[in-house]
């Protein structure tokens, strides 16, 4: 397709407005069926940011890319949003390809070139650039991070980049679907004439600060330390135990609770399941 052999020549890649819409709604109703809610701390470290912009995140599953998606939507809806992923693995997902997301090959030297021109073109152009640089799923108590090379050196090439930390958890607490649990860690400023091995230890060292806050907060099984809920799904355990709970609710006239776990604990207002 054209607009994804240019990204090769550093030009930004095309998106198509009306299918990013039709995806985003699509990604919400997916968080909604298959989790119990979306939870966000650090929501006050991403307002009031301007000018180039890339956010990175640990790469612990499938749903990574789709967290990207939902927060571009829901934190940054103004900004245009993009991303970078294995060829191989985008062929697969060629529509992936009119949202902001952009093939490379990650085991040749032209892959990384393309990578560093697309990337610079697009945050210099004010995009928002949004990338795993573990490259592979990893276990989120993996010590050390070893990084992808290529996100520190794209983020020294761009005068005035802040690049963004985020841990991404899914765990279950006390109902059947799991929790989507976000952490957005402090700004990494880019400092003129630093070296992209320094900055590299930095964006290391930020990414295992946020990751250890997160695991903190997952072990807590305490939703209150997430300010925000972005998206909840429904509750309720189902099957015939959902339906012993019923018949419990109407034969002592008290009423019916779906969820599994204490009211208020980890659940919010959620919608019956």
């Amino acid at each position: 397709m054209a607009h994804t052999t240019g990204a090769r020549a550093g030009r930004i890649p095309k998106i198509s407005q009306p299918l990013l819409r039709w995806f985003r709604w699509i990604v919400r109703q997916n968080f909604r069926a298959e989790f119990h809610a979306v939870r966000l701390h650090g929501l006050d470290r991403v307002q009031g940011l301007s000018g180039p912009l890339m956010v990175y995140a640990n790469h612990s599953g499938w749903w990574d890319p789709m967290v990207a998606f939902l927060l571009a939507g829901e934190l940054m809806a103004s900004r245009r949003h993009f991303a970078p992923m294995d060829a191989a693995a985008l062929r697969k997902y060629k529509i992936l390809t009119w949202l902001g997301v952009f093939p490379v090959e990650v085991s040749s030297a032209r892959g990384a070139v393309g990578f560093l021109r697309t990337g610079e073109a697009i945050l210099r152009d004010g995009g928002v650039l949004w990338v795993t640089p573990q490259g592979r799923f990893a276990d989120v108590r993996e010590r050390p991070l070893v990084f992808k090379p290529g996100m520190a050196a794209l983020a020294a090439r761009v005068p005035g980049c802040t690049v963004l930390p985020m841990a991404i958890e899914y765990v279950f607490w006390d109902e059947r679907t799991p929790e989507a649990l976000l952490l957005i860690g402090d700004p990494v400023h880019v400092t003129a004439g630093e070296t992209t091995d320094a900055l590299e230890e930095r964006l290391k060292r930020a990414l295992e600060t946020v990751m250890a806050g997160m695991q903190e907060r997952a072990i807590s099984r305490d939703a209150q330390q997430f300010e925000q809920v972005l998206l909840r799904g429904r509750v309720g355990v189902g099957g015939v135990y959902g339906m012993g709970k019923r018949a419990r609710a109407w034969l002592t006239r008290t009423p019916y609770r779906p969820e599994h776990g204490v009211p208020g604990r980890a659940r919010g207002d959620q919608v019956e399941g």
